[in-house]
């Protein structure tokens, strides 16, 4: 289904590499509690309706499951609506299901990540990862996220790809000046050398 939100948040020719969410034993977590009070309601109730001989009234007592499953609905969606995403150009993170909260790091800025996985992290393939900027935010930790090194591999690879230059992409059409300004850009940064800088620019030049 086509997130009308994240695609927002977008910008030109900016790229979804990878939506990713906490791992499912956070939604588990979440609604454990939900499942034990959905059981005994339905052992409860059961009893009654055996004890009183099936009385109709008794039955109305499994109207009590729809608070534990209305408490379930609300998790899922909360767990739903906190995704991991990585882009062409950053790494962002969504929480938040009608007041919406945004913490995105720019792949230029990433310079380094750590990964921790316990003993059961990678028997189920969980982990945390923390993405350390040169931002103002300066951490960035994802906790218990779902496929872990999946998350680092793309997240690496697009940030390879930025700093070498391919991160830029040019249609049919496009404005090769404008984009040639963009090289420079990166060249006076210093994520381009002026070996990769000259030969993307050459690239862009013999489109014209």
């Amino acid at each position: 289904m086509k997130d009308t939100y994240l695609n927002r948040l977008l910008g030109e020719r900016e790229e979804i590499l990878l939506v990713t969410h906490q791992h499912w034993f956070k939604l588990l977590e979440a609604i454990l509690v939900e499942i034990i009070l959905a059981v005994l309601t339905i052992v409860f109730v059961t009893v009654l309706w055996v004890v009183w001989a099936g009385n109709p009234l008794v039955a109305t007592g499994y109207l009590l499951l729809l608070i534990p499953l209305a408490s379930m609905a609300r998790d899922f969606i909360i767990w739903y609506n906190h995704k991991y995403v990585v882009t062409s150009r950053r790494v962002i993170q969504i929480f938040g299901v009608i007041n919406k909260n945004v913490t995105d790091s720019s792949l230029e800025k990433v310079n380094d990540v750590k990964m921790d996985q316990s003993f059961f992290g990678r028997l189920f393939d969980f982990g945390d990862v923390e993405i350390l900027t040169a931002s103002e935010l300066g951490v960035n930790r994802f906790t218990t996220i779902g496929n872990p090194i999946r998350f680092k591999t793309i997240m690496l690879n697009a940030k390879l790809k930025l700093e070498s230059g391919e991160g830029i992409t040019t249609k049919q059409g496009s404005n090769i000046p404008a984009l040639i300004q963009q090289l420079d850009q990166l060249h006076n940064e210093g994520i381009l050398t002026d070996e990769e800088f000259t030969k993307k620019k050459a690239e862009l030049l013999s489109r014209l």
